[in-house]
């Protein structure tokens, strides 16, 4: 059974941006579907709770005021450059009874034997893959048992992922995405030393400060340009 996930909302009134999320709000919108585009807050603390858990490959109930829950999926989320917090979020209305294409995150459990017994390193080219399903048949997660990683020819391929029926994985089935890397030989590890400590000796040559009476030229852009934060969908 889909676990259900609640979130309450309500229609943005008339302050910035800025105040909202002072207020500890998320500025957001919805559309989707024939549904009018409607601006609306959350609360930043319920939200990043439901987020956690729901992802963007899970339904959420987002109710807006008291009017009756619509089925969503958070489509979008705009970042503060700097510190990572969200700024905005759109969600996208779904249509229970046409498919959507989305992506399924990819959750390892177990251990190898090749990484426990043999020192391998487990190497994980993606952590998702595209899939097209009906909104109903959505899972919040796809789970590999890397436990069949037994030797370094051993891997997981796309054709190897278990889903429920409904859903329709898109990438190229054989595409890799767990494998075990074999472990560095004594003689690699000396040479990636020596060319790490190359490296290092060239960085501090070229970085020698200027002879006495020498100055510095620091362009106007030298100092470093500010890190410009998303723009956020009004």
């Amino acid at each position: 059974m889909v676990e259900e996930y609640e979130l309450k909302s309500n229609t943005r009134g008339e302050l910035k941006a800025s105040d909202e999320r002072t207020n500890g709000k998320i500025p957001a919108v919805v559309y989707g579907n024939d549904f009018e585009n409607t601006k609306i807050v959350v609360d930043k603390l319920v939200f990043n709770k439901v987020f956690g858990q729901a992802g963007e490959s899970s339904l959420i109930n987002l109710k807006i005021d008291e009017n009756p829950a619509v089925k969503v999926l958070v489509h979008d989320i705009q970042l503060n450059a700097v510190t990572g917090d969200i700024m905005h979020v759109d969600f996208y209305k779904v249509n229970m009874k046409e498919k959507i294409k989305t992506a399924i995150p990819i959750v390892e459990i177990g251990e190898s034997p090749a990484v426990l017994d043999l020192e391998g390193a487990l190497i994980n080219n993606r952590d998702e893959v595209e899939v097209e399903c009906l909104p109903g048949d959505l899972i919040p997660e796809i789970e590999v048992d890397i436990s069949v990683l037994k030797t370094f020819d051993d891997v997981v391929k796309v054709s190897d992922l278990k889903v429920p029926a409904g859903i329709e994985i898109l990438d190229d089935p054989e595409e890799v995405i767990f494998l075990i890397q074999t472990p560095r030989s004594d003689e690699e590890l000396a040479e990636l030393e020596e060319e790490v400590k190359e490296d290092v000796e060239s960085v501090e040559v070229e970085g020698e400060k200027p002879e006495e009476g020498e100055e510095g030229v620091e362009g106007e852009e030298g100092a470093g340009a500010p890190v410009e934060e998303k723009k956020e969908k009004e």
